[in-house]
C-alpha cells in the first residue's frame, strides 16, 4: 500500500519533469543553431535544421501507417509551415546579433501578442488582466533594450537583432492561433512532420539568393539541433497530454535559465541586470495573463 501511495504522489512530477526537459532540449537546440548560424549564416542553418528534423520524424510518423491529411488539414499544415519558416529564420538571425539569454527573454512577449491576435482572429475576449499583462511585457522589453542603450551597446547590429526578434515574436504569436486549430484535426507526429518538412521546402525557394555552402564543421551542430528539436517537441507533447497546461506553463520560463547557462557555456555570454529585470517583468506579465479575471470575462476590454 505504501509503495502504491508513493507512486501515485510521484507520478504528477513526471509530466512536469518531461516539460522541463523539453524546454531544456529546445534551449540547447537554440545554442547549437546559433553556433551553426554564425558559421554558415542563419538562412542555410535554418533550412538544414528543418530538413534534418523532417528526416528524423517523418519515418516515425509513416511507420504508424497514417491516413493522408484531408484538403482542409493540408491548408492548416501549409499555413503553419509558411508562418513557422519565417518565424524560425527571423529568430535564428536574431541569435547571431544578440546574446542567447537576451533573445529568449525578448521572445517571451509572443504569448502576450497572441492574446490580441486571438481577439482579432478568434473573437476571444481580452480581460483586464491581459491588458495589464501586456503593459508589464512592454515595460520589460523597454528595460532590456534600454539597458543596452545605457551601456552603449545598442548599435546597428543589436537594432537588427531586436527588430528581427520582434518579427519572429509576432509570427510566433500567430503560430499559436494556427496550432490551436491544427491540434484539433491532426496528431503530434503528423504536425511535427509537416511543420518541419513544409517549413524547409518553403525556405528552399529563397536558396538562389541566400544559400551559403555549408562547411563540414557545421554538420555536427546542425544534426544536434535537428535531433533536439524533435526530442523537445515530443517531450513537451507527452507532458501536456498527461497534465493540465496551467500546471506546466511555468516550465516555459525555465527557458531563460537554460539559455543563460548555455549562452555562457557556448559563447561566454554574461547576463546583465537589465536583462534579468526585464525578464522578470515579462514573465510577470505572462503569469498575470493566465489568471482569471471575472470582471474582465463578462465583457470585452
Amino acid at each position: 500500500m505504501r509503495c502504491r501511495i508513493m507512486s501515485t504522489r510521484a507520478s504528477p512530477l513526471l509530466p512536469f519533469a518531461a516539460a522541463l526537459a523539453g524546454v531544456g532540449f529546445l534551449a540547447l537546440m537554440d545554442a547549437f543553431m546559433k553556433e551553426a548560424a554564425l558559421m554558415i549564416g542563419a538562412y542555410t542553418a535554418t533550412v538544414l535544421r528543418a530538413l534534418i528534423g523532417a528526416a528524423i520524424i517523418a519515418p516515425v510518423w509513416l511507420s504508424r501507417g497514417p491516413a493522408m491529411p484531408t484538403r482542409a488539414v493540408w491548408k492548416l499544415h501549409l499555413e503553419r509551415g509558411v508562418v513557422s519558416a519565417f518565424m524560425a529564420l527571423s529568430f535564428f538571425f536574431a541569435l547571431t546579433r544578440l546574446p542567447l539569454a537576451e533573445a529568449i527573454a525578448l521572445s517571451f512577449i509572443a504569448p502576450l501578442v497572441a492574446l490580441y491576435l486571438a481577439r482579432v482572429l478568434l473573437g476571444e475576449t481580452i480581460s483586464r488582466a491581459a491588458i495589464g499583462a501586456s503593459a508589464l511585457g512592454f515595460a520589460g522589453t523597454l528595460v532590456i533594450v534600454g539597458g543596452r542603450i545605457g551601456q552603449g551597446e545598442f548599435d546597428e547590429r543589436a537594432a537588427l537583432g531586436v527588430a528581427s526578434l520582434f518579427v519572429s515574436a509576432l509570427l510566433y504569436a500567430y503560430n499559436f492561433i494556427v496550432i490551436r486549430r491544427q491540434a484539433q484535426v491532426a496528431g503530434p507526429l503528423e504536425i511535427a512532420t509537416f511543420h518541419s518538412g513544409i517549413g524547409g521546402l518553403v525556405l528552399l525557394t529563397l536558396s538562389p539568393f541566400l544559400w551559403e555552402m555549408p562547411s563540414g564543421e557545421a554538420l555536427m551542430p546542425l544534426l544536434a539541433a535537428g535531433a533536439l528539436t524533435v526530442a523537445g517537441s515530443l517531450s513537451i507533447a507527452w507532458a501536456y497530454a498527461r497534465a493540465p497546461a496551467s500546471a506546466l506553463v511555468p516550465t516555459e520560463y525555465s527557458g531563460f535559465v537554460w539559455a543563460s547557462v548555455f549562452g555562457w557555456l557556448f559563447f561566454r555570454e554574461n547576463v546583465t541586470w537589465p536583462t534579468l529585470a526585464g525578464t522578470a517583468l515579462i514573465i510577470g506579465g505572462c503569469w498575470l495573463a493566465t489568471r482569471r479575471d471575472p470582471a474582465g470575462e463578462k465583457a470585452p476590454a
